[in-house]
C-alpha cells in the first residue's frame, strides 16, 4: 500500500509540475505508455508528473472500499486487493489499463451487466483540473457537475489523483460454463434471461460475456465465483484460453486467471505476432505474453513499417485498421452482427452485455436498459485509394442507426457537430468554462477525432 503520506508526497509533486508549464501552454500528462489505438500529437513539452500516482493509498474493509492513485493499473490493484478477498467492482480484460484511464475513458467487463462500467462503482474523486486546482468530486457535491461529466472525458476535464472506489468480495475460483448458440437471435435473447435472472438454468450467474466466431457458432461463458474447484486451467502457459470456448464445456479457473484470461493473447489478437503458433509459444518468455508487449511491438511494427511491406508482397492493395468497441441495444444485436458480417468481416467478435446503474451525459446510454458491448481488433482489406477510415465510418453510422454508442479509445471520424450531440457536449462546455476557463486541456473532440 502507498499511504497517505506517500499520496500527499505524489500529489504535491503533480502539483509542482503544473506550475512549472509556462501559462498559455498546453498541459498534459509526462506518460509514455498507454492503451489507446488513435495518433496523438507529440511534443517536446514538459508534461505532469504522474509518476508517483500509481499505487494503492488504502483499503477499508468496513466499507469494502479502497482509496486508489489514478495512475494505478488494474493489474496492481488486483495484486493488492485479492489476497485480502477483494477486487474492484469492474476489471477491464487488460492489465495495463488503470483506474483512471479506465474511468476517464470508459472501461467494461463481464460484471458489467450487474455492475455498470468503472465509473459506476467510484464514490468520490479528486481531480486535478485544467486550471490548476485539485477539488474533490461527487456524485451530489459542490463538484457534482465534474463528477457526473468525467466519464468518457479522456482527460478534457483534469485528471483523477484518487479515486475511492466499491470493491466486491470474491471467493478464489471461478467455474466456467461455455454455452453454444447457432444464431445471434438465440444469443441476444439469452443475453436478457441472464442479465434479467442473474441465472441460467437454475445455476447462478456472477459474470457473463460471449465470443462470437461464426454466424452460427456463439458462446456465452456464464461464471460462477465459488471457493470449491476441482483441478484449474492455465491460460498463461501454452494453452490458449479463446480456443478453449469451442473445446470445453465447463471449466474452472483460479479467480485471478479469469480476471487475466484475456490479456495472454490479447484476446486473439496474439496470432499476428506468431505468439499462438505452438513451437514459437514454447521458446516465448511467459512474462512477455501479455497485452502491454504486444501492444509495444504493434508501435515498432508502425515505426518500422514491416507489416505493409508484407501486405505489399502479397499484393493486398490497402488495408484500413478496425479497432473498435461499440455498445448497441441488446435487441438491435442480431442486426449489427449480420451487418457487421456483410459489411466488415471480422470474426471472432468479442461480446458483453451491461447495464448502466444512472444517467451519464457524455455516453448516454439509457439506464436498466440492456446493451451489449461488441468489441473487434484487427485489420480489412480495402481498395485501393479507398478514403481514410471509409469502414471506420460506415460502422459509426451503423450503430448510430441502431441506437448505439462507440467507444473512444480508437480512431473517431465523426463531424463536430454530430459528435457533440453524441458524447454530451452542452455538459462538457459548461463544466470546462467553470474548471479549464483558459483552456489548457485540449476539448475530447480534439482529442477524439482531432487526435491532439
Amino acid at each position: 500500500m502507498k499511504g497517505w503520506v506517500s499520496h500527499e508526497k505524489a500529489v504535491r509533486a503533480l502539483t509542482a509540475s503544473y506550475a512549472a508549464i509556462a501559462p498559455g501552454e498546453p498541459v498534459r500528462l509526462a506518460k509514455r505508455t498507454s492503451n489507446l489505438f488513435r495518433p496523438r500529437s507529440t511534443t517536446d513539452a514538459p508534461g505532469l508528473d504522474v509518476s508517483g500516482l500509481d499505487g494503492v493509498i488504502a483499503v477499508d474493509e468496513t466499507t469494502s472500499t479502497a482509496d486508489v492513485q489514478g495512475m494505478c493499473t488494474y493489474e496492481t490493484l488486483v495484486d493488492e486487493l485479492l489476497p485480502l478477498g477483494y477486487i474492484p467492482q469492474v476489471v477491464p480484460q487488460l492489465r495495463s489499463i488503470t483506474l483512471g484511464g479506465a474511468v476517464t475513458g470508459l472501461g467494461i467487463e463481464s460484471t458489467s451487466f450487474h455492475s455498470g462500467l468503472p465509473h459506476e462503482s467510484v464514490t468520490e474523486m479528486d481531480v486535478l483540473t485544467g486550471g490548476g486546482e485539485i477539488v474533490m468530486a461527487t456524485p451530489d457535491g459542490e463538484h457534482s457537475d465534474l463528477f457526473d461529466a468525467f466519464p468518457n472525458s479522456y482527460g478534457s476535464l483534469g485528471y483523477a489523483t484518487r479515486l475511492r472506489i466499491k470493491l466486491l468480495r470474491v471467493p478464489g475460483f471461478v467455474t466456467l460454463r461455455h454455452v453454444r448458440f447457432d444464431d445471434a437471435t438465440s444469443a441476444a435473447k439469452a443475453i436478457t434471461d441472464v442479465v434479467e435472472a442473474a441465472a441460467w438454468e437454475g445455476e447462478r450467474v456472477d459474470a457473463v460475456d460471449g465470443t462470437s466466431y461464426s454466424p452460427g457458432e456463439i458462446y456465452l461463458t456464464l461464471a460462477r465465483f465459488t471457493d470449491d474447484a476441482d483441478d484449474t486451467s492455465d491460460y498463461a502457459g501454452q494453452q490458449i484460453y479463446f480456443r478453449s470456448i469451442q473445446q470445453r464445456e465447463t471449466d474452472v479457473l483460479t479467480m485471478y486467471d479469469y480476471l487475466w484470461r484475456w490479456d495472454t493473447d490479447w484476446f486473439w489478437c496474439s496470432g499476428a505476432f506468431g505468439a499462438q503458433n505452438r513451437w514459437v509459444r514454447r521458446f516465448w518468455p511467459r512474462r512477455f505474453r501479455r497485452s502491454d508487449v504486444y501492444h509495444r511491438l504493434l508501435g515498432l511494427d508502425a515505426k518500422i513499417g514491416l507489416g505493409g511491406v508484407l501486405n505489399r508482397v502479397k499484393g493486398v492493395p490497402a488495408v484500413e485498421k478496425v479497432i473498435q468497441d461499440v455498445e448497441v441495444p441488446v435487441e438491435a444485436l442480431p442486426d449489427f452482427l449480420a451487418w457487421f458480417d456483410a459489411e466488415v468481416g471480422m470474426r471472432p467478435v468479442w461480446l458483453c452485455p451491461l447495464r448502466t446503474t444512472r444517467p451519464w451525459p457524455t455516453y448516454p446510454l439509457r439506464p436498466g436498459e440492456t446493451y451489449v458491448n461488441v468489441g473487434f481488433w484487427g485489420q480489412v482489406e480495402v481498395p485501393a485509394g479507398s478514403p481514410p477510415g471509409m469502414v471506420n465510418r460506415s460502422i459509426e453510422e451503423q450503430v448510430h442507426a441502431l441506437g448505439g454508442h462507440k467507444s473512444l479509445y480508437s480512431e473517431a471520424f465523426y463531424d463536430e457537430e454530430t459528435f457533440q450531440q453524441m458524447y454530451g457536449g452542452e455538459v462538457l462546455t459548461a463544466v470546462r468554462d467553470r474548471y479549464d476557463p483558459d483552456g489548457r486541456l485540449s476539448t475530447l473532440y480534439e482529442k477524439a477525432v482531432r487526435n491532439s
